[in-house]
């Protein structure tokens, strides 16, 4: 508990703004690492609820065809940029290569712009709902400051000025965007089911299909066509994640950092260069 303490400490004495990359690395890999992750597979979730933004993952192919490798990579971009900080130099060359897979395609800016609203807002809601405490006002303004500096690397134009302005933004995004689309369904069912790989047995993945419902909204799960969960499926589900909440607030804190770049990727089992990132059309085109 007196590391937890320190580390909230550390947090206190530290700006928003100037001070958001180490916030952001505090807040995700010692005091919320699991509830970072799993938000961040849940934003994932939110931008195929865009038509044009799933239409282009499936169009690549990628989701349907080499889901574990598209879920890996997106994983270490995000987390060495995370880490390391966009200031540093591993973490500006990961931008760079995200920069240049994103170059090959055709994205609005409005569609980047959503994407990079889910980074920030989606985890902050789910560790106010299921973290073992909620956010500081100060993690909350920092995840905003951290992705508007990454956004603005991305070249990301017409960024809100403030982080009420950006939520906002995202939210009225949804309300006009969201929309059912055949596309949205297959990227959605390939990522769901990657999911459901990681804890069960093929066998189970159809009963266990309502447990991922709980965690959507209804606007998300109306764009993907998926049913909405019972009542009584939703309280079990976040009846349990709320327990699990009350368990962390008894347990010792991570006395060393839970950096998801130090474990062994499934498509990468003997490690990677930021070269080995991104779909193999485009490795074999830039190799060359």
């Amino acid at each position: 508990m007196k590391k937890r303490m320190n580390v909230q400490k550390e947090i206190e004495r530290l700006d928003p703004k100037t001070d958001c990359q180490r916030i952001v690395f505090l807040t995700a890999y010692l005091e919320f690492p699991w509830d970072m992750t799993r938000a961040l597979e849940l934003a994932l979730f939110r931008t195929f609820a865009v038509p044009s933004i799933a239409t282009l993952l499936d169009k690549t192919g990628e989701f349907r065809n080499a889901t574990q490798r598209r879920y890996d990579d997106t994983s270490i971009v995000i987390n060495e940029i995370m880490i390391n900080g966009y200031d540093s130099e591993r973490g500006g060359t990961f931008i760079k290569r995200m920069n240049r897979m994103h170059g090959q395609y055709e994205i609005s800016n409005d569609d980047f712009l959503y994407t990079l609203s889910t980074f920030i807002y989606e985890p902050i809601r789910w560790i106010n709902k299921f973290g073992w405490r909620k956010l500081y006002h100060k993690e909350c303004l920092a995840l905003y400051y951290f992705w508007r500096e990454v956004g603005e690397r991305m070249r990301i134009k017409d960024i809100p000025d403030t982080y009420e302005a950006f939520e906002q933004w995202s939210l009225d995004y949804e309300n006009k965007m969201f929309a059912n689309a055949e596309a949205t369904q297959r990227v959605a069912n390939c990522t769901r089911d990657l999911l459901l790989s990681f804890y069960l047995p093929k066998a189970l993945w159809k009963s266990a299909e309502p447990a991922v419902y709980a965690l959507m909204d209804e606007p998300l799960l109306k764009a993907m066509n998926y049913p909405i969960p019972s009542d009584a499926t939703r309280h079990r589900v976040e009846g349990a994640l709320r327990v699990r909440a009350k368990f962390m607030r008894l347990l010792p804190k991570h006395k060393n950092p839970q950096m998801m770049t130090f474990q062994q990727f499934e498509t990468h089992p003997d490690g990677y260069t930021v070269e080995d990132i991104g779909p193999k059309s485009l490795r074999d085109k830039w190799a060359n």
